[in-house]
């Protein structure tokens, strides 16, 4: 399933985009599309490097699976 959006490009990403789709022969949806999900797993990626961090501060904690099952009374 497919959902539409409007967005609003910077002049020179939207011109670069352009040109990259026409190059390739692709949609600038699929070229957009494909874009954000490398750059999700990006993020991911940092977000499990910072939620690491906080855990080595001491600023987060892990709670034991056994705990976890408990409480949903699995």
């Amino acid at each position: 399933m497919h959902v539409r959006h409007n967005i609003t490009l910077d002049e020179e990403v939207s011109r670069e985009l352009e040109v990259i789709a026409v190059e390739l022969g692709e949609k600038k949806s699929y070229i957009v599309e494909k874009a954000l999900t490398v750059y999700f797993d990006m993020l991911d990626l940092k977000l499990a490097k910072k939620r690491l961090k906080e855990l080595e501060e001491g600023k987060d904690h892990l709670v034991d699976s056994e705990e976890v099952w408990k409480t949903l009374g699995i």
